[in-house]
């Protein structure tokens, strides 16, 4: 494992790693909109030596302003990440259910936090379990970690310049399309989406395997959604979770990169459709 570890590692890929003279740190960020919370499944069962990492209250500050997951405070994440066992010479791996939309979440902060060595297990426990590999009950008691939290290392959008990457270059909103047109909206007091936002649902990364689609596969997918090689390119969903599944999309893809990684509007449409000021679009329309 390097610092420009690639974003996605399998099943087999993460056992060699887990085998090998630097271990990666696990995270477990299993979570599901509406709970129950994830912690009970890790309880069941989880990777060894995974350590749970909660999206509502490790990985978020709290609900208001910013949105309903708006970015921790680097203390306040420092301490969940050394709690965890992070350290700055281990790589570390987050996992979720399966699709990576949560665990992309913890990924995106580490990378936001200076921390480059770091990867989403592709399927998630799903595909752990279907190739067979152990799992544990055990409570791990990490030994405290050392890593530091330098924050800005990722970019991030804010309203204003959300809606100028969406006029000047390609905002993707990775929502549901249901939601992208405002069809419904089961969270949010409004409906709909930025304007110029081109809808990229993070369904759409997943295969029908339950892994993530090759490189290839993906740049396809956006350069049909417009995005260009070396041109700006931001995200954002209802709070700023999933959106995180397509800026590790974006990098996997080969059309942005480590160095110069997607845009990410933390507070996303939960952040956005609150003041009456900005304006929401509907339908298909960008």
């Amino acid at each position: 494992m390097t610092a420009h570890l690639r974003p996605l590692v399998s099943a087999a890929e993460l056992a060699s790693l887990l085998a090998g003279p630097r271990p990666p740190v696990l995270l477990d960020a299993r979570w599901r909109l509406g709970g129950p919370p994830g912690r009970a499944d890790h309880a069941v069962g989880h990777l060894p030596g995974a350590v749970f990492v909660d999206l509502d209250t490790d990985l978020a500050g709290a609900p208001g302003a910013g949105g309903r997951h708006p970015l921790p405070e680097p203390d306040d994440l420092r301490r969940v990440l050394r709690a965890a066992g992070v350290r700055a010479d281990r790589p570390v791996v987050a996992y979720d259910a399966d699709n990576g939309s949560v665990a992309a979440r913890a990924w995106w902060l580490l990378r936001w936090a200076g921390h480059a060595e770091v990867a989403v297990l592709d399927g998630g426990y799903a595909a752990w379990v279907a190739d067979r590999r152990p799992v544990s009950t055990d409570q791990p008691q990490p030994e405290p970690g050392d890593v530091e939290v330098r924050a800005g290392n990722m970019p991030v959008l804010d309203a204003e310049s959300a809606a100028g990457l969406a006029r000047s270059g390609v905002l993707l909103d990775a929502r549901a399309p249901e939601r992208y047109r405002g069809d419904v909206e089961p969270i949010d007091p409004r409906a709909g989406h930025i304007p110029g936002a081109v809808n990229a649902p993070f369904a759409g990364h997943i295969g029908a395997d339950g892994r993530w689609l090759a490189g290839s596969a993906l740049a396809e997918r956006f350069a049909g959604l417009g995005v260009r090689d070396g041109e700006p390119v931001g995200a954002y969903c209802g709070s700023g979770v999933t959106a995180a599944s397509v800026v590790l999309a974006l990098e996997a893809s080969g059309l942005t990169s480590a160095r110069e990684p997607a845009a990410l509007y933390a507070g996303s449409w939960s952040h956005w459709c609150v003041d009456p000021a900005r304006p929401v679009a509907t339908g298909d329309e960008h």
